[in-house]
């Protein structure tokens, strides 16, 4: 199979490249980067006017199965993320049963085998993420997870938090860290503030973020883990990771596009899509972390895809699921809230949505080169559309940024060297 896309913008963050220009494709691999290519292939597309970047790759999905599949499963989240431009995701532990053993990770892998998207597995701190008990790091290793988190919830016991990150270090895995103080954040359900006491609904505050933040990355620096901050949202937080890297210990961390698009203003109690963890916060944490991401504080762009069936979202906002869909608007909000707003480049937003991550997980992704296996997002930066949850590919539609009008559309999402997804309209 050979594929030539003709008069791109290719943008290639790893190498400083940005440049017009057409890229060969044949069996899977970038052979040919170079203007004017002119050969016999099975299939020619015209990219002119669009940007071609290394494909998206997500660090924080929950693709919900095993165990929750009527929210989603492997196969839906994959082309989620496809039409999303993410060429490769990986599975968040906290299904049912939970990814702590070799067997789930088998089992996830194999059912990946048949999805349009690479899937990566992250596995479960502790078993059952109980917290109580360490699940068998070394086997998992073997069966092929790239990092070990708790995600969903926090490791409450400091002791084995250690164990767990002098373990990761051994085997060269990350530890992606769900930082929230369970006890400070105890029946909150939006960020604690004026607009929590006008709607009357417990508020969640800053420091049971930032409280945890603080003791994981003290004990990063004790055990020297590789320590990852999942889905940072207040000001204090980013303050505490600005300082950790500037202290020479090994953290990075991520924000979700619903953290830097919306702020706890944009609540409403008849809303659930707004509800998440960590909740939406102040306008004062959405102007921190756009400062984190422009100075390099923040990594990573993450969706924490949290799928959810429609039944858990239109109830009483203290019962609504926390969570909301998010590999279908991710670029979007990025391209409309960053680079439009001159918070970052558009090659700034390509590095963190795609070679900082694959540098993370430790996987040869996220850069153009010939050599290279032909992972690839092709989009229009400039086109502007309403977001339609109606034609979302997940099966879970909860998204607070319906009907909302934005700049940037996936137009090719490219898996070794295979369309995978070519755009539609909405």
């Amino acid at each position: 199979m050979k594929l030539l896309i003709k008069n791109a913008r290719v943008i290639n963050p790893k190498t400083n490249f940005d440049k017009v220009t057409d890229v060969l494709i044949e069996d899977s691999i970038i052979k040919r980067i170079h203007e004017n290519i002119n050969e016999k292939v099975d299939r020619e597309i015209d990219a002119s006017g669009y940007i071609l970047s290394p494909g998206f790759v997500d660090v924080h999905v929950h693709l919900r199965e095993p165990g929750f599949e009527y929210k989603e499963d492997i196969e839906t989240g994959a082309l989620s993320a496809a039409r999303g431009g993410f060429t490769t995701i990986c599975a968040m532990p906290n299904t049912n049963p939970a990814i702590d053993n070799e067997q789930v990770v088998k089992y996830i892998n194999k059912r990946a085998e048949k999805a349009v998207v690479n899937i990566e597995v992250i596995g479960s701190i502790t078993k059952g993420q109980n917290g109580k008990e360490l699940s068998d790091i070394e086997s998992m290793k073997k069966s092929g997870i790239i990092a070990i988190s708790e995600d969903g919830k926090t490791v409450k016991d400091s002791a084995i938090l250690a164990k767990a990150m002098k373990l990761s270090k051994t085997y060269d895995l990350p530890v992606l860290s769900h930082c929230e103080d369970e006890e400070l954040a105890k029946d909150g359900v939006m960020n604690e503030g004026s607009k929590s006491k006008n709607l009357n609904l417990k508020g969640i505050s800053s420091e049971s973020e930032e409280v945890i933040v603080k003791r994981d990355i003290e004990i990063a620096k004790e055990t020297g883990a590789k320590l990852h901050i999942c889905h940072i949202s207040t000001k204090g937080s980013v303050e505490l990771v600005r300082k950790a890297k500037k202290d020479n210990i090994y953290v990075t961390c991520e924000v979700c596009p619903h953290h830097f698009s919306l702020t706890d203003e944009s609540v409403e109690i008849d809303n659930g899509n707004m509800k998440m963890s960590p909740p939406l916060r102040s306008k004062e944490d959405v102007k921190e972390i756009k400062r984190g991401l422009k100075d390099g504080t923040i990594d990573i762009i993450a969706t924490d895809h949290a799928p959810h069936h429609e039944i858990e979202k239109n109830c009483e906002f203290e019962k609504v699921a926390n969570g909301i869909v998010g590999l279908e608007t991710a670029l979007s909000l990025g391209i409309t809230n960053l680079v439009k707003e001159d918070v970052l480049s558009i090659n700034e937003l390509i590095e963190k949505m795609s070679l900082n991550p694959a540098k993370l997980i430790n996987i040869d992704k996220g850069s153009i080169e010939e050599g290279k296996v032909a992972d690839i997002t092709i989009f229009d930066e400039n086109e502007i559309y309403k977001i339609d949850s109606s034609k979302f590919r997940s099966k879970s539609k909860n998204t607070p940024f319906n009907k909302m009008k934005v700049f940037g559309k996936v137009k090719y999402t490219i898996v070794n060297g295979e369309v995978v997804y070519e755009g539609d309209e909405g």
